[in-house]
């Protein structure tokens, strides 16, 4: 496996099993309703989202889901155009995305009909999971790596790992 490529799938590997670590810990902390104030406006508060980002398209999971899987395909087959960081701003996306398929696949009834597990309440802002701050972060890493000014062209890849 090319380095970069290597780096962008660890970046994902360890993003989807913290993601799932943390839901997995939401659930049986929070599951009867409690909900755990930890500083300023943070607290953890479960929910479950069926639809799309800040809760809208409720029941679409299967579409969002399948969305999902043909832009991580997308980002990884495109790998090759990035450098270094640009392969962690993908694999956190690549993760957050595969974070919150694994739920759609296993926390439902029926295929892709899963709810995502969201508990990272700030009180002014959607209720989110590491998934999500995954894909937000790098997602707008990879919009203002795009939009820096590209260094002299030297004829040589940008990066010959």
């Amino acid at each position: 496996m090319k380095p970069l490529r290597a780096l962008t799938v660890l970046i994902a590997v360890a993003i989807v099993v913290a993601d799932q670590v943390t839901k997995h810990w939401a659930l049986n902390a929070l599951g009867d309703g409690r909900t755990i104030d930890i500083v300023g406006s943070l607290r953890f508060n479960l929910t479950f989202n069926s639809g799309v980002a800040f809760a809208k398209g409720q029941g679409i999971g299967p579409v969002i889901a399948v969305v999902g899987l043909i832009v991580v395909a997308y980002l990884l087959i495109g790998l090759q155009r990035h450098t270094k960081p640009g392969a962690v701003f993908v694999g956190m996306v690549a993760g957050g995305a595969a974070g919150n398929i694994v739920d759609r696949l296993l926390r439902g009834r029926g295929w892709l009909r899963g709810a995502v597990v969201d508990f990272i309440d700030l009180q002014w802002w959607p209720i989110f999971n590491i998934a999500d701050a995954a894909i937000v972060l790098g997602a707008g890493a990879l919009v203002v790596a795009s939009l820096a000014p590209k260094g002299p062209s030297t004829g040589a890849s940008r990066d010959a790992e």
